[in-house]
């Protein structure tokens, strides 16, 4: 490895934050300057996070890289402040920096604008969301999920409108509670432990006195409940549709990967804290995430047939998506975690696309033209949209002949994405989770397969069954039978970036087998951690990286 490429770890950090500072000290009128220097930055960021990819994988000849660690002081660890690179956290840095370039794209067409200081929210998002996803330390873990949090706070309530603000309040408040909840765990884990640092924490937690135990579990459960809020596990998620729902579509889309670092920390911490190696503690808090997973599949799959505004169907396609996951790292087995991680891409892309695309959609349906609109009314979700877009009726874009083809042909793509057929990646994915589910020791190996596991497969099944009524439901209504139609008035820029994010699943279910070769290589790391502790522990220089 080249001597300056050690330093990119720190790149998802420090260019958000350089470019939102910068922007703040350009004029707000000046949009057009701001978005283009916010997308130059994104654009960065995809290239950075590429390289990490790479470098996290390893090239031939040395041997596999699977941990890169970065102290960012002349401090050895555990007392310095350690960045540190793998194979999960250089997907996550890659998915979330590819979403926000669709996202910016899309917001170009009008949102930029309804509001101050979008740029500058966006970049410190980033920055919060690179830091989360590299850092090996708790407490500053604790610090970039609070820069995520302030950022979402504005964001969220970007573009005005009374619902916007009420959803936006009750998200304000959940949030400030999981914070207060992080604090209070952190603090347990320390004052028993000596440490925050989390390869340290994996060293020392075997060790722990009996006695001391439970201080340190009771630390670990509050810890994992403000974190299964973030990732929105019932009965925590009451805030997440609605919140989701009201939202910019922009802002939606970037907020898709906000439940992922909720997952992403409880896959981390359960493997790393309380793996296979843990001694006494290993699987503690394993059987909460796995029921707790499946009551959350169960309550949005009902959810999602409730519902029948658009916004509520995205918004419970997302908590499926954190179920589905917070399952699999219950269950703990590598094969099941590998094809999660597939599935968190597939889920991703395809869930920001469908918020982008229901504000197309939205276009081409007339007032009152809702066949449902009785039932609508009644389930509460027409007067919340009302509220949300009633500041939003200006007109964007030209009418185009063929928007409404190309609306009607995306609208499908997702469907057959959140339902997880063929032909696209969510088939792929739910694919390889159920074979890693049913088939846990290969072809021609027969196995015992657990009560729980056979329902978990039946409720990944009938959850994308769900998800394909609901879609056909209201595809037929939007599409094949309104009582009135209206050709949509669109935008290159906002058609632009969904067409890119359902080609990239059109292209993981192409090329799908690099990527499960690199999931499967990441979930082998996690469940085998001593190659990410020894990578830590073992940087004694600053700014050094360690194998």
């Amino acid at each position: 490895m080249m001597e300056w490429t050690r330093h990119l770890l720190i790149v998802p950090i420090l260019l958000p934050l350089v470019t939102g500072a910068g922007l703040l000290l350009i004029d707000e009128l000046r949009h057009t300057l701001k978005a283009l220097l916010n997308l130059a930055s994104c654009l960065l960021l995809v290239a950075t996070a590429a390289a990490l990819m790479h470098m996290a994988d390893g090239t031939p000849g040395e041997g596999g890289a699977l941990s890169l660690s970065y102290a960012v002081a002349n401090w050895p660890a555990p007392f310095a402040i350690v960045l540190v690179l793998d194979r999960l956290s250089a997907l996550m840095l890659a998915l979330t920096s590819i979403l926000a370039v669709a996202a910016l794209v899309f917001s170009m067409a009008r949102w930029h604008r309804a509001g101050p200081h979008f740029h500058t929210l966006f970049q410190f998002l980033l920055m919060g969301l690179g830091g989360a996803f590299l850092t090996g330390d708790l407490f500053n873990l604790f610090v970039f999920f609070e820069v995520t949090l302030a950022a979402s706070y504005g964001l969220l309530l970007h573009g005005s409108g009374a619902f916007r603000v009420r959803a936006g309040l009750h998200y304000i408040a959940i949030n400030l509670a999981a914070s207060l909840l992080f604090l209070v765990g952190v603090s347990l884990i320390y004052g028993i432990a000596g440490t925050l640092n989390m390869a340290d924490l994996a060293v020392r937690l075997p060790g722990i006195a009996a006695d001391d135990r439970g201080l340190v579990y009771a630390g670990a459960a509050i810890l994992g409940i403000a974190f299964l809020i973030k990732a929105g596990m019932w009965p925590l998620c009451f805030w997440l549709p609605s919140a989701y729902m009201a939202a910019a579509a922009p802002v939606a889309a970037i907020f898709v990967v906000l439940t992922k670092v909720g997952a992403y920390v409880l896959l981390r911490l359960t493997l790393l804290l309380f793996g296979a190696t843990a001694g006494v503690s290993a699987g503690f808090g394993g059987p909460v995430l796995l029921w707790g997973g499946m009551a959350t599949i169960a309550f949005a799959t009902f959810g999602m047939l409730a519902s029948q505004a658009m916004g509520k169907l995205a918004g419970y396609s997302v908590l499926i998506s954190a179920g589905t996951l917070l399952a699999a790292v219950g269950l703990g087995d590598t094969a099941v975690v590998s094809g999660a991680l597939f599935y968190l891409v597939s889920s991703t892309f395809s869930t920001a696309a469908f918020f982008m695309l229901i504000e197309l959609v939205e276009r081409a349906r007339a007032p009152g033209a809702d066949l449902l609109a009785v039932t609508m009314e009644a389930y509460g979700d027409e007067t919340d949209e009302d509220e949300v877009e009633e500041h939003d009726d200006e007109e964007v874009g030209v009418a185009m002949p063929g928007a409404l083809a190309i609306l009607g042909v995306s609208f499908g793509c997702v469907a057959l994405l959140l339902a997880g057929l063929p032909p696209l990646s969510g088939f792929i994915a739910k694919f390889a989770m159920l074979t890693g589910m049913l088939n846990p020791s290969g072809l021609g190996s027969p196995a015992e397969i657990p009560g729980r596991v056979w329902l978990l497969a039946a409720l990944i099944i009938l959850s994308g069954l769900a998800a394909l009524i609901a879609m056909m439901r209201t595809g037929i209504q939007t599409f094949w039978a309104p009582l009135e139609t209206i050709v949509p008035r669109v935008l290159v820029v906002e058609v632009a970036p969904i067409i890119g994010l359902l080609a990239l699943c059109t292209l993981l279910a192409v090329q799908g087998g690099a990527l499960l070769d690199y999931t499967e290589a990441a979930a082998r790391a996690l469940h085998a951690p001593s190659t990410y502790i020894q990578g830590v522990l073992g940087t004694g220089h600053p700014a050094g990286v360690s194998r």
